[in-house]
């Protein structure tokens, strides 16, 4: 019979994984406490939650949230960051974090229930973030509305300065 604090457990992973739209499975083997707290408060920034959890109650958790893929994953130290925001942000501070202490390492990672295997972190990690792609897009939709206010403007100017030049003309001439 399972204990209460492991059912508990794994009925808040399972809400983890299912609320998430990503996470990353680490290992974070070699981490002081300093690293530990440094990492989460980073994440924290993003939205994240990194949890540290036994890989039986990861893998019951994850089988209950339908996640497949990553039980090969689920060995040795285990933490995985759930994202709920913007998974870019959550692989650029794990990436960061894996450049300046070569730790935590990232086993695999899950994006819109796509595995990706660990190799791919870096490129993922370069990609523009949530809110750089928005912009973007606006500035693409906005660039031929300000030529067309431009366009319109110039033509509209021209139109009032002949109008007025023949005004002018007329008050002379009359």
């Amino acid at each position: 019979m399972p204990k209460p604090e492991k059912i508990t457990a794994v009925a808040e992973m399972k809400k983890l994984f299912d609320e998430a739209d990503s996470f990353f499975v680490t290992d974070y083997q070699g981490l002081n406490v300093a690293t530990v707290t440094t990492l989460r408060r980073n994440l924290r920034k993003q939205n994240v939650k990194f949890v540290v959890a036994k890989n039986t109650l990861l893998k019951l958790a994850a089988h209950q949230a339908g996640v497949e893929g990553i039980d090969p994953f689920l060995n040795g130290p285990t933490a995985i960051a759930f994202c709920e925001d913007d998974p870019v942000a959550t692989a650029k501070v794990l990436h960061d974090m894996f450049k300046e202490k070569e730790l935590p390492r990232t086993k695999v990672f899950v994006v819109a229930d796509k595995v990706y295997a660990a190799e791919n972190l870096k490129a993922f990690s370069e990609l523009p973030s949530r809110e750089q792609l928005l912009s973007q897009v606006a500035a693409a939709v906005e660039a031929p509305l300000v030529e067309l206010v431009g366009s319109i403007d110039g033509f509209f100017r021209k139109l009032v300065g002949s109008v007025d030049a023949l005004a002018d003309k007329r008050k002379t001439d009359g």
